[in-house]
């Protein structure tokens, strides 16, 4: 995802379950906006992030 896409979206998006900010991350074959309070990824699907929180990966899910 290009750089000025993702830095308008960390402008504009929250973590829908905490309200929250948001860090952008590359992880492995995925890439999405972390909520490090809540302690989940928000995947990026098709150049949309998917910002439900049903649909975001557990961080300890992830093996880093």
């Amino acid at each position: 995802m290009e750089q000025e896409r993702i830095r308008v979206y960390l402008e504009v998006l929250a973590c829908p379950k905490c309200k929250g900010e948001l860090e952008f991350l590359v992880f492995q074959d995925k890439e999405g906006f972390v909520c490090k309070t809540c302690k989940l990824l928000y995947p990026i699907v098709e150049d949309i992030p998917v910002m439900l929180v049903e649909e975001a990966l557990k961080l300890e899910d992830l093996s880093f």
